[in-house]
């Protein structure tokens, strides 16, 4: 049980740091100043990619601890919890814990980035569209609607 609670103090410090990565790519978008934005992608990446790594290695080491207390190997943490013997039903079901606010933090931060990126993308569309003609209205989809072509000064100088 002692190497399971190892990997997943490993698996919470890396929730934690993807919760922190999430948030500066938040920042980063929200600021409007995009010269960081794919190098904070490339860091939220990183940790998505270290806590693949240690799912894998968790699940070995869960389905190790899961025989030693008479259960099969696919056991969730909740049922590793119950089987085993105190300090570790306590230390188990804390991870637990931590892991489904962790996981529900991380979501709705990710839903609110996605949504930001697609409201800036879909401005720099229009964007885009508006030099090239005019638009005059929206989609069914959102997406912009142009009449035909017309004039665009751009101050190249910016």
């Amino acid at each position: 049980m002692d190497k399971l609670s190892q990997i997943l103090w490993r698996e919470r410090e890396l929730m934690e740091s993807l919760l922190f990565k999430l948030e500066v790519e938040q920042l980063v978008v929200s600021s409007g100043r995009t010269r960081w934005l794919a190098r904070s992608a490339e860091e939220v990446e990183m940790v998505l990619g270290l806590l693949r790594e240690t799912e894998v290695l968790r699940a070995v080491v869960s389905d190790e601890a899961a025989e030693s207390v008479g259960l099969p190997p696919d056991a969730s943490l909740r049922d590793l919890a119950a089987a085993a013997q105190e300090p570790w039903s306590s230390i188990l079901d804390d991870h637990r814990t931590v892991f489904q606010a962790l996981g529900a933090e991380i979501a709705a931060l990710a839903q609110t980035n996605r949504e930001l990126l697609t409201a800036g993308l879909r401005s720099a569309r229009e964007t885009l569209l508006s030099f090239e003609s005019a638009v005059t209205g929206y989609a069914a989809d959102g997406a912009a609607v142009a009449a035909g072509a017309s004039s665009s000064l751009v101050d190249r100088s910016l």
